[in-house]
């Protein structure tokens, strides 16, 4: 079966947990993509910072994007996968947390990001639909 390593996005850039919300903007624009890992100083995956994060938790909740650090939009611990894991396992993981977008890791280091658009075209079509309609109910 198909693994995360194998239908992931290599080379993701993260976004320093003490980098501001604006640069995270920039970056984003320059790299023509909608989200970004949010890394600690200790190199460790704090969580992800979306586009629509920066609009509804800042920009519309008033807040200064140039003030504002992207490590305080992280949530929790970060919902990620393993590089070897299946397409199984990502197709279960995607739908019980409803996310997008995986951070893919080998051991301790972030290796790539599994978007819903590489699982898409990674899948047979009827497990993509059913993908698509779990992230789509609340």
């Amino acid at each position: 079966m198909t693994t995360a390593r194998e239908i992931m996005t290599p080379g993701t850039e993260c976004i320093g947990a003490d980098e501001t919300v604006l640069v995270a903007a920039r970056k984003m624009t320059e790299l023509g993509v909608g989200a970004l890992p949010i890394c600690g100083t200790d190199n460790k995956l704090k969580g992800m910072l979306t586009d629509r994060d920066i609009v509804v938790k800042v920009l519309g909740a008033g807040k200064d994007p140039a003030k504002t650090n992207a490590g305080e939009l992280a949530q929790g611990e970060a919902v990620t996968i393993g590089a070897d894991d299946d397409a199984g396992e990502i197709l279960r993981t995607m739908t019980s947390h409803k996310v997008r977008r995986l951070p893919v890791i080998d051991g301790h280091d972030l290796v790539g990001i599994v978007a819903l658009a590489d699982v898409a075209r990674a899948l047979p079509d009827p497990q993509v639909g059913d993908l698509l309609e779990a992230l789509s109910t609340d």
